[in-house]
């Protein structure tokens, strides 16, 4: 619907549309500039308070009369500040005050001029609490989405740089930023997220990332490995631009969405590039090894158990001692604890985080063992899984693991050693079906085979020969 050039018919849509009279926060202010009758409205909160004053100032200024035909001239000669633009949609310019902008109704013009002088709340750009490094940057970003993005310039001062805005939802029109160098991107993986972009049809965005994420992504709900990997900080962020991919900022929302993503993806960290190639291959080859161990660790020791396996050689693999609790519901309940253990102490107040800490491990430690209900060899097992665990900074692989290694436990306790050679089968099944988002395979650069890539993931190679 177009706006009027009847003054008092547009402030009355307006007024009905905003709630002026319903909410607390739309603020309005009646003024006249050059005996011409002019609205304000904003929204509390949101606007910079510096900006308008100085742009009322400048139109209660105004004296003589207003000789301008057009908002866009008005705009031109009476106002000051730098990003200011004419809209003669009513809704447009309703969803422009409802996302931070500033908008000045004038008399006789069916247009109106939004001033972008908004200023959301915002913490500090403080480094995130998931991904910490010992050297290098102490920065994350935040849920305003032009701090995140004045991030990234800071770090490439490149004008091939582009930011591409976007609004998704009817009702939220949340901004969603693809971030991107335009020598480097792939083409046919641009067009396809800006596609996807378009086809969100939700009502709102309430969970920021994930929302969008979801909307995106195959439908593939009984694939547990993420098609996505996230990163909180500006320099992960801006080495995967450099690289070619694509960084998907979302507003409201500190997390970033890399793509393309593929499963080895996972296995990188931004320590084994603050460190010498010789220690950040090491700590690359040690996150394998981990990753390992802590699928199977504990299914391979039940099998051996089970199957009178630990004989010989490996025999300090053997229970010492007598236990009347199924080895596999002793394991399962392990898993399930430390699970109650995360889960509570999301919930935890941090003064009492200590001791909650300390009511955990007697709980799980010595009064488990003398109450029979665990023996020592499996909460020594999944203690290291627990620790395991924080070894890479993806939570959702996380829990993918914990589900496959669940289900390789159930499986060796009804069919032993077929059992878990059925399960392999299905975690290299999961493997190869699962769908990113968008762009190439899963499995890359096994699938399709990158000899170059595939050394690069097991080797930390110098920075100045990745630059050339």
């Amino acid at each position: 619907m177009r706006l009027s050039n009847d003054f008092d018919q547009n402030v009355r849509r307006f007024d009905a549309l905003l709630g002026v009279n319903r909410c607390f926060d739309v603020v309005t202010r009646d003024l006249y500039a050059g005996r011409r009758r002019c609205r304000l409205y904003s929204i509390d909160g949101y606007g910079d308070s510096a900006v308008i004053e100085r742009v009322l100032d400048r139109l209660l200024g105004v004296t003589s009369t207003i000789e301008a035909q057009s908002m866009q001239e008005f705009i031109d000669r009476y106002v000051s500040f730098a990003q200011v633009e004419a809209e003669n949609d009513l809704e447009s310019a309703v969803t422009g005050v409802l996302l931070g902008k500033t908008m000045l109704l004038a008399e006789g013009f069916s247009a109106c001029a939004l001033l972008d002088a908004k200023q959301f709340p915002a913490r500090g750009v403080e480094e995130p609490s998931s991904g910490k490094v010992l050297r290098g940057a102490h920065d994350g970003f935040i849920e305003t989405l032009a701090i995140n993005a004045a991030l990234l310039r800071r770090r490439i001062r490149d004008p091939r740089l582009t930011l591409e805005g976007h609004q998704v939802s009817e009702k939220s029109h949340a901004d969603v930023a693809l971030c991107y160098l335009e020598h480097k991107v792939d083409r046919d993986l641009l067009e396809e997220l800006r596609r996807k972009l378009d086809d969100i049809d939700v009502q709102s965005v309430a969970m920021s990332q994930e929302t969008i994420a979801e909307a995106m992504m195959p439908r593939q709900w009984w694939n547990p490995l993420p098609k996505v990997r996230y990163t909180e900080r500006p320099d992960v962020a801006t080495a995967c631009i450099m690289e070619g991919s694509i960084i998907v900022l979302v507003d409201n929302s500190p997390a970033a969405m890399i793509l393309p993503t593929s499963f080895f993806d996972f296995i990188k960290e931004p320590n084994d590039f603050y460190f010498p190639p010789l220690v950040g291959s090491y700590l690359r080859i040690l996150r394998y090894v981990v990753f390992v161990l802590t699928l199977f660790i504990t299914p391979v020791w039940y099998a051996l158990v089970k199957t009178s396996g630990t004989q010989g050689a490996l025999h300090f693999l053997a229970i010492a001692e007598d236990y009347e609790v199924p080895l596999l519901v002793q394991l399962l309940f392990a898993e399930f604890i430390v699970d109650l253990i995360k889960l509570t102490s999301l919930n935890t107040p941090s003064i009492f985080s200590n001791s909650f800490s300390m009511i955990g491990a007697l709980v799980l430690g010595d009064f488990a063992v003398q109450a029979h209900w665990l023996v020592p060899e499996v909460l020594a097992y999944m203690a290291f899984v627990a620790i395991a665990n924080f070894a890479q900074p993806s939570y959702e692989l996380g829990y993918a693991f914990k589900l496959m290694r669940l289900m390789l436990l159930l499986l060796v306790g009804a069919l032993d050693w077929l059992g878990l050679g059925i399960g392999c089968a299905v975690i290299v099944l999961l493997l190869a079906t699962n769908r990113p988002i968008a762009g190439r395979s899963y499995l890359y650069p096994l699938v399709p085979f990158d000899g170059r890539a595939l050394r690069a993931l097991l080797v930390r190679r110098p920075v100045s020969r990745e630059n050339t």
